[in-house]
């Protein structure tokens, strides 16, 4: 079963908040309400994750929605799976999921981020951060040259 974690419901609950604002403060556009719904379950029930397969059509909609606007994968070009590494140093993914990843669903991608996420010893999140930083480029030492001489 592919889950849908709690943190990734609220997330899209927060983006669809940001998109659709509420009209009048109290009641729920459709895909946040949508949504909304799913993350009460999970909170009433205790539960950590939602299974993809068995989420309501709108609800589900609604994520992916989400999941769309989101990076798709956690690859920053230094993949050390391809000189015989089980686990990428650059991203965290098993050599299993760097070779899978185009045909896995969207809550298995999901997931895996969650989990090189809380582990965070992938070099996208410290030694080469700059790479993974959506639209950021790292400034190079010649830019800087020519921005400290066009300064003076």
């Amino acid at each position: 079963m592919a889950g849908i974690h709690i943190t990734d419901i609220e997330s899209a609950i927060n983006y669809w908040r940001g998109k659709s604002p509420s009209p009048d403060g109290v009641s729920l556009p459709g895909p946040t309400r949508a949504l909304a719904e799913i993350y009460a379950l999970l909170v009433y029930y205790r539960d950590t994750e939602a299974d993809e397969r068995s989420m309501p059509h709108a609800a589900h909609e609604a994520w992916l929605a989400w999941y769309n606007s989101t990076p798709d994968t956690p690859c920053i070009a230094i993949c050390s799976t391809s000189q015989g590494d089980e686990t990428c140093k650059g991203c965290g993914r098993s050599f299993f999921e760097v070779q899978h990843w185009p045909q896995m669903s969207p809550a298995e991608k999901r997931g895996t981020w969650r989990r090189i996420t809380l582990d965070g010893s992938a070099w996208r999140f410290n030694k080469y951060a700059e790479r993974a930083a959506e639209g950021v480029r790292p400034v190079s030492d010649t830019q800087d040259a020519q921005t400290s001489s066009q300064s003076r």
